[in-house]
């Protein structure tokens, strides 16, 4: 009975299935056919983890858009109302905010995973440039949805990341009035930013992970040794260093996810503000014109161009400076003219140079976190220089570094 219901199947709901919808097509092509490399490590699970991601912060915020009133009057208090009323929404509201921070921690290794294999080189431009645009909408939508909760820090918050666009010249007050939607951060500020985080941006957000995905298709992962397994094929004209992506890439992220979601729940359930870091202590506060936080700073992620920010006394050249620490990233892949692409393969110069970066960066989101003071200014100053040599430099100190060749064949040991 059993084989014969397994027959009924296959020849039954299956082949009406696939004639209206090519799943065994799709399968075969994108998964089965599509050949990756056999030696990618465990730097390359955080692309799929921030898919992962990105479905939890989708679904969550359906569960939470169905309570969550948009008002200046009522936004705080329905937010408390899902953390103590609603049942278990204080678990839908904690996975929330607990998936923003951890969609940028897996979105910056991703991005570091790209900067020390040179993911971002040719014939993979285009690929680099749709996930920078990622980025942007993704700290745009992280910004929206902070200000949503409408605590103190959110409205103080929205105050000086909208202020700074008053800073373009001539039209800077006129575009400030625009995003605001009245002369100050008011009830129709959080209107509009509520449309935008809930409709606008994730409908951007996908469709740049879709096209980022087929560009991605197109060109074929990179590998820890940076070479084109596409220039090397076998008899049946798939690459020789390459394994089909299904079953073996999609178990393998199975374990990755596995592991990942240990760490998200761990944070969920024992320690979802991560004493502050995650959620901040005025946040659970209601907005209040009259009161200003002791300390105004952004949440975590965008702590290291706050610090850019703070470091230049002319408000106008430290926003433009901002912007530019952003923008330089999207010219990553030429100004990178080292002639191999992994860190493995590169001299002692871009190593150095790479590390000073993280140090810069790691360094200007901390003191973003910080009060001002005179120490903390001039630190910023200082790695705010650092992080932009290692742009500015690259073209000089990646082609007079010595290097290794790289291999023909990918170095794998299983």
């Amino acid at each position: 009975m059993g084989a014969v219901s397994d027959t009924a199947a296959k020849t039954g709901f299956r082949v009406w299935l696939n004639k209206r919808l090519p799943v065994d097509e799709f399968v075969d092509s994108q998964l089965i056919g599509y050949f990756a490399p056999k030696n990618l490590n465990i730097w390359y699970f955080f692309g799929a983890l921030a898919l992962l991601v990105f479905i939890i912060q989708i679904f969550s915020g359906i569960f939470l858009t169905m309570h969550y009133k948009p008002s200046e009057l009522e936004a705080f208090d329905s937010v408390e109302y899902i953390m103590r009323e609603v049942e278990f929404g204080w678990l839908i509201r904690y996975m929330h905010s607990t998936g923003a921070s951890f969609f940028f921690i897996v979105v910056y290794l991703h991005m570091f995973r790209a900067m020390i294999y040179g993911s971002y080189r040719a014939p993979r431009e285009l690929l680099w440039i749709l996930g920078m645009l990622l980025y942007l909408a993704l700290m745009a939508e992280a910004f929206l949805g902070y200000v949503l909760p409408w605590g103190n820090m959110s409205y103080w918050g929205a105050q000086v990341i909208v202020n700074l666009f008053g800073t373009i010249p001539v039209i800077g007050p006129g575009v400030v009035e625009w995003i605001r939607g009245d002369y100050g951060i008011a009830d129709s500020t959080l209107n509009r930013f509520f449309a935008l985080h809930v409709i606008a941006l994730p409908f951007a957000i996908a469709f740049l992970v879709l096209m980022h995905l087929v560009a991605l298709r197109q060109t074929g992962s990179n590998n820890p040794d940076g070479i084109e397994i596409k220039e090397k094929l076998g008899a049946n004209g798939n690459p020789i260093d390459g394994i089909p992506f299904h079953p073996y890439y999609t178990v393998k992220d199975t374990v990755g996810v596995g592991v990942f979601l240990v760490f998200f729940c761990g944070v969920i359930f024992f320690a979802p503000t991560v004493g502050g870091l995650f959620i901040e202590k005025p946040n659970f506060e209601p907005a209040n014109a009259l009161s200003t936080p002791e300390h105004i700073a952004p949440v975590w992620y965008f702590t290291a161009f706050f610090a850019m920010l703070r470091a230049v006394p002319d408000q106008q050249l430290g926003a433009l400076l901002t912007l530019l620490a952003i923008v330089v990233l999207f010219f990553l892949p030429w100004l990178d003219r080292s002639p191999v692409k992994s860190i493995r393969y590169k001299g002692i110069l871009s190593k150095i140079a790479l590390t000073l970066f993280v140090i810069a960066f790691v360094v200007l989101s901390y003191l973003g976190l910080q009060p001002v003071n005179d120490l903390y200014v001039i630190l910023a100053r200082i790695f705010t220089a650092v992080y932009f040599a290692f742009f500015l430099l690259m073209p000089w100190y990646t082609r007079i570094e010595q290097y290794k060749p790289a291999p023909e064949r990918v170095t794998y040991h299983a």
